[in-house]
C-alpha cells in the first residue's frame, strides 16, 4: 500500500513540476503601446493610444557612414537606447551593459542593438567611431548612430518613448533616461528595461530569450 501510495505521489508531484515547466517555457511578453508609458516620454498626439503600436522607420548615419534604415533590422529582434558621447553620469554604464549583451548574443545573427545620439550636432561619424572603438561596438551587430536631431527627436518622442519632451529638437531639448527598449521582429515594443540595472538587464537577456522561442 505504502508503495502504491508512494508511486501515485511522485506522478503527481512529476505531473505538478511539468506543468510548470510547460507554463515557464510559454511564457509570453507584453506588447506595449504609448498609454503604458509614462507620459511625459510620449508625444501628446499619442498619449491615449493603446493598440496596434509599432516603430517608425527611421533614417539614420552610424559610425562607418553608413545609412542606417529599419531594413538593415528587418526581422530582427534588436534592442535600442538613446545616449550622448560626452554623458558622464548613465551613458558610460549603458554602454558597458549594452557592449555585455553584443556579447552575450555575439553569436546569434537574429539579435542587434542600436544606439541613437540625442546630440547629433556634436556626435559626427569620426566621434562615434572613435567612442565605438573604445566601447569594444562590433559593426555587424550595433550601429551607434547621428542624423537629424528633429528626426531623431520624433523617434524618441513617438516610436520608443525614451526622452523627455524639452522643446523642438534644439541643441539642448534632450534629457533621455536610461531605457533600453526590447523591439521585436514585427517591430512591436516587448520590454523596457533600466540600463545602468544589473538586474534589468538580467531580465532582458531572458526576455530576448523568449522572443526567440
Amino acid at each position: 500500500m505504502f508503495n502504491i501510495f508512494s508511486k501515485s505521489l511522485l506522478l503527481a508531484l512529476t505531473i505538478i513540476l511539468c506543468i510548470g515547466c510547460q507554463k515557464n517555457n510559454n511564457k509570453s511578453l507584453p506588447i506595449y503601446n504609448p498609454v503604458d508609458f509614462n507620459p511625459v516620454l510620449v508625444d501628446e498626439t499619442l498619449q491615449n493610444k493603446n493598440h496596434n503600436h509599432t516603430v517608425s522607420n527611421f533614417t539614420l548615419i552610424n559610425q562607418n557612414g553608413d545609412t542606417i534604415t529599419q531594413e538593415v533590422y528587418k526581422n530582427k529582434i534588436y534592442v535600442t537606447d538613446f545616449f550622448f558621447t560626452r554623458c558622464p553620469t548613465i551613458c558610460p554604464v549603458m554602454t558597458d551593459n549594452m557592449k555585455l549583451l553584443q556579447d552575450k548574443f555575439i553569436n546569434d545573427s537574429d539579435i542587434m542593438f542600436l544606439s541613437m545620439s540625442v546630440t547629433p550636432n556634436i556626435d559626427s561619424i569620426p566621434v562615434l567611431r572613435q567612442y565605438a572603438d573604445e566601447k569594444g561596438v562590433i559593426d555587424s551587430k550595433w550601429n551607434v548612430t547621428t542624423g537629424d536631431k528633429k528626426h531623431i527627436y520624433q523617434l524618441a518622442r513617438k516610436s520608443y518613448f525614451a526622452v523627455v519632451d524639452q522643446g523642438d529638437g534644439e541643441l539642448q531639448d534632450f534629457i533621455h533616461t536610461p531605457n533600453f527598449i526590447l523591439v521585436d521582429k514585427q517591430k512591436q515594443i516587448r520590454g523596457i528595461y533600466d540600463g545602468t540595472d544589473d538586474n534589468d538587464i538580467n531580465r532582458l537577456i531572458s526576455d530576448i530569450k523568449t522572443l526567440k522561442k
